[in-house]
């Protein structure tokens, strides 16, 4: 798939913008605070209905204004797809072929992409909470299904620790409401795990090769499912809601005590290992780095895999990141295969000489101007 077009109203600094892109390679060149990972913000919002820097929609108005819209054409496969998002202090609307879509999971899906930013080099020695909103962000996009079970199970999980805050205040008393939401809770969660391990072995094995590649066969990567549930790889889904009901039953006291719920994939975690060591633990800033890369690119031909299509890479200002040899395979990869949009202050020597025809724009105050 391809963005071939977009439109912005009111979003972040941009006033009014319409824009054409190539196929192949756009380039975002500008100083600081200019409006370059803006764009590149509008094109990730246009694919997933939500920012990843922010959770509050309404930042992404212009200052002033009341309303903000990001709208784009993309070319598939089966022809071209308008979307559109428009955000107000109320809320926002989708619209798919410029039908609403009551429920944005149904819109989600319609184009996707891959974002690789200065932050996703610490997906590697980051918090789990960053692994889990990696697997859940890529993984919603690649399924539909997966992206269906994640949302029933976090509603399903805030309505319980809602109640468990209850049972903690003594506001509620009723054990067996607890027991019927935990019971529901347990249905979704072991689906997800599930998804979740067999998606996680596909994106190992697109990631392993990928490792071997940029370090000359020197290293071997592998990443493990970490869950609560002991040998949940070679649990059938009957008994992993066993085992999950048990422990359920173990923790329930201190979860009321607590007023939280303390098992469940909300709280899983991925492991990096390279050569047999833990690259979070024992691996040098290089070897992090590499796992990262190896990862995101794993990504593009999963995705690939999983929905027929290739997704749109953005690199928000990630070159500068990266030595030359692991700029060289990035640029490498993406040559020739994705629609690549890249944010950076200048380009580098190695980008100049591996990008092919690339379109550049210069971003200023909010404003582009194609380089001829």
């Amino acid at each position: 798939m391809k963005l071939t077009e977009l439109t912005l109203k009111n979003f972040r600094n941009y006033q009014d913008l319409n824009v054409t892109f190539s196929t192949g390679v756009n380039v975002f060149l500008g100083a600081n605070a200019q409006g370059k990972t803006n764009l590149l913000e509008a094109i990730y919002v246009l694919a997933l209905t939500r920012s990843h820097r922010t959770h509050v929609d309404k930042e992404l108005i212009l200052m002033g204004e009341q309303e903000a819209r990001v709208a784009g054409v993309v070319e598939k496969g089966t022809g071209n797809v308008p979307l559109s998002l428009t955000f107000t202090n109320k809320g926002k609307k989708a619209r798919v072929n410029h039908l609403n879509q009551p429920k944005l999971a149904d819109y989600i899906g319609n184009l996707n992409v891959i974002l690789f930013a200065p932050e996703d080099l610490e997906l590697v020695k980051g918090s789990p909470a960053v692994r889990r909103n990696f697997i859940d962000r890529e993984f919603s996009q690649m399924s539909p299904k997966y992206l269906y079970v994640a949302n029933q199970y976090r509603a399903t999980l805030k309505q319980r620790n809602q109640y468990l805050k209850q049972l903690q205040s003594k506001k509620q008393s009723d054990l067996l409401f607890l027991e019927v939401l935990t019971e529901r809770l347990v249905i979704f969660a072991a689906e997800l795990i599930e998804r979740r391990l067999v998606l996680l072995q596909e994106l190992n094995a697109a990631a392993q090769p990928i490792q071997a590649e940029i370090t000359q066969d020197d290293e071997q990567l592998e990443i493990s499912y970490i869950s609560q549930i002991s040998n949940v790889h070679e649990l059938s889904e009957d008994d992993l809601k066993q085992k999950l009901m048990q422990e359920f039953e173990r923790v329930q006291k201190r979860e009321i005590l607590e007023g939280v719920t303390k098992v469940g994939p909300h709280r899983d975690d991925l492991r990096f290992k390279v050569n047999g060591y833990d690259v979070a633990t024992f691996g040098s800033q290089g070897q992090q780095r590499t796992t990262a890369l190896a990862v995101k690119l794993a990504e593009i031909d999963l995705m690939k895999k999983q929905t027929g299509e290739y997704p749109i890479l953005l690199l928000d200002d990630v070159l500068s990141e990266l030595d030359a040899q692991r700029q060289t395979h990035l640029l490498k990869a993406m040559q020739n295969k994705v629609q690549t949009f890249i944010t950076t202050p200048s380009l580098s020597d190695v980008a100049k000489q591996l990008i092919e025809d690339p379109k550049i724009f210069n971003v200023q105050a909010g404003h582009l101007q194609e380089n001829d």
